[in-house]
């Protein structure tokens, strides 16, 4: 039995999306609260809590995009062509927002707001698009003869534009704890009290999706709802309700670390149940990782070369946020 290439590249690129996800969700969280946070040093302190991290974690959506082009080109292809307008809109928030990130801390005093209105566009930007190219995905992508066969615009359309907002709840939840975890005082206090009604945000709008996906599509709902599948996949809403009353019994306590931890495990209960809804199809609804690969020659040249760089990524990612760990003090600077 040989090995499946296809399968192992599949892995590879969802371990990376996830990590990115995990990542990059936090420090564009933080865009997204800055309009909530007043005052300019607690606002440095928000910035400095991901300085030293920030740009590395971007690492993994290259890592997802460039697997994907090589692993399964049709899927690139075709998913690119779908949805070029919401991933170009991305990018460009995620220019201003990393722009802004470095010249906010440059900037005169007097000119400093405009760069702070800019690292929140971006954020916002970035993470609404990221959220409508997410659900413009999981509503499928027509192909007829290997192209896409849709339209430029069939993205703007209701789910779609729900799942971005969606996102920026999630995003914002991740930042809200992360911050928790990172700093002390007043600006930690206010995190505490943001957090619960982000909490509650965020397990409304699971609930919107998680019925509004399998109403709208056959398919999903009799992936979920048949037996003995339903038996196999009851752990996931389960568990979803579990982390949510103990992410809020954290809050509660005024617990440091723990609210983060059960957000990314919120996040990662979130990313298998969509796992669960479209798995093994690389383009929705009916294009398998199969039906989407690259030659084995290709797939198993680029294995070569990921298998010897991701390790090298992991160090360098785990060493970066064990140097800078602890909190965060208006005393610190990374700039």
């Amino acid at each position: 039995m040989g090995v499946d290439l296809s399968l192992i590249w599949a892995i590879i690129i969802i371990f990376g999306v996830m990590m990115y996800v995990v990542m990059d969700g936090f420090d564009l969280g933080i865009g997204i609260l800055f309009p909530f946070v007043k005052d300019d040093g607690e606002r440095d302190v928000m910035m400095n809590t991901v300085a030293p991290v920030w740009d590395g974690n971007e690492t993994w959506l290259i890592l997802g995009g460039a697997g994907l082009f090589g692993a399964f080109p049709l899927a690139y292809s075709v998913v690119l062509s779908a949805l070029y307008l919401p991933l170009i809109l991305m990018l460009l928030g995620l220019i201003f927002r990393g722009v802004a990130f470095e010249f906010r801390f440059k900037a005169r005093p007097a000119k400093r707001h405009l760069w702070d209105k800019a690292f929140i566009g971006g954020s916002i930007t970035a993470t609404f698009f990221q959220g409508v190219a997410l659900g413009a995905y999981i509503e499928g992508i027509p192909v007829v003869d290997r192209a896409f066969a849709g339209g430029s615009l069939d993205w703007l359309a209701p789910f779609p534009l729900f799942c971005g907002l969606g996102l920026i709840a999630a995003y914002a939840l991740l930042g809200c704890t992360w911050l928790i975890m990172k700093t002390e005082g007043r600006l930690q206090q206010q995190m505490h009290d943001m957090a619960r009604p982000l909490v509650l945000v965020l397990l409304g709008i699971t609930g919107i999706v998680s019925i509004w996906t399998p109403l709208a599509h056959a398919d999903i709902a009799a992936r979920w709802f048949s037996l003995p599948n339903l038996f196999w996949f009851m752990p996931v809403p389960i568990l979803v309700l579990v982390c949510t009353w103990a992410l809020l019994r954290a809050v509660a306590n005024n617990a440091h670390h723990a609210p983060f931890v059960l957000t990314l495990v919120l996040i990662f209960l979130g990313y298998s149940g969509l796992g669960i809804s479209l798995w093994p199809n690389v383009i929705p609804p009916s294009i398998s990782i199969w039906d989407a690969a690259a030659p084995p020659q290709s797939q198993g040249f680029m294995l070569v070369g990921a298998l010897f760089i991701i390790p090298f990524i992991l160090m360098y990612t785990a060493w970066s946020y064990y140097v800078f760990r602890g909190k965060v003090t208006q005393e610190d600077g990374y700039h």
